[in-house]
């Protein structure tokens, strides 16, 4: 339900215009609609099931997001199975990096 309702409120503020919206930006609301289940508000701290993430590098970003896999010669700290692809972010994975930079 939550995600649902997450959902009809970035629709809602698509449709308002925010022309002015930086890149960053569009990545937080993705990133507070589907990262935050997992993840902390903050994406400095860890999560209650997922690490923290801030300043994941766009490599990372795309394979963990759209695969669910970590990239090639990419050593994790902990190696978990709980992330499920996310696929439908496929166009938003720029963004998401670009808002994980930011809070780095």
């Amino acid at each position: 339900m939550r995600r649902w309702l997450a959902l009809l409120c970035l629709v809602g503020l698509a449709a308002c215009g925010g022309g002015d919206e930086s890149l960053a930006d569009r990545g937080g609301r993705v990133y507070t609609a589907n990262c935050t289940a997992c993840h902390h508000v903050n994406p400095a701290i860890a999560g209650t099931l997922g690490p923290a993430i801030a300043g994941s590098t766009r490599d990372l970003v795309e394979a963990r997001v759209l695969r669910a896999e970590y990239p090639p010669g990419y050593s994790p700290k902990d190696d978990t199975t709980l992330m499920q692809p996310l696929p439908f972010l496929a166009d938003d994975i720029d963004a998401l990096t670009a808002f994980l930079d930011e809070k780095r």
